[in-house]
């Protein structure tokens, strides 16, 4: 435990940080599960219908840094994809 007041400070921030991190990244994870499933069932319709609030939790959880930007604009780029592959079918 920390004894100089800045430092007690900045362990409750940290704690609160992960705090919200974790739960950044826990939206983040049932976003891409949520669109994995309806990719996985051949769901097509419902893919494009969720696909811009997909892209949406993405880009809020990549702005605060608890993801790279890259990562989700990746993450977006794949599932896009994928969703054309399968209304091609």
């Amino acid at each position: 435990m920390p004894n100089i007041q800045s430092a007690i400070r900045r362990t409750r921030r940290t704690e609160i940080q992960t705090k919200v991190n974790r739960l950044r990244k826990s939206k983040y994870r049932s976003a891409v599960r949520e669109m994995s499933s309806y990719i996985s069932k051949g769901k097509v319709k419902e893919a494009e219908k969720f696909l811009p609030k997909f892209h949406s939790q993405l880009m809020k959880v990549a702005k605060t840094g608890s993801i790279n930007k890259r990562t989700a604009s990746r993450k977006i780029s794949r599932i896009a994809k994928k969703i054309k592959n399968l209304k091609k079918k």
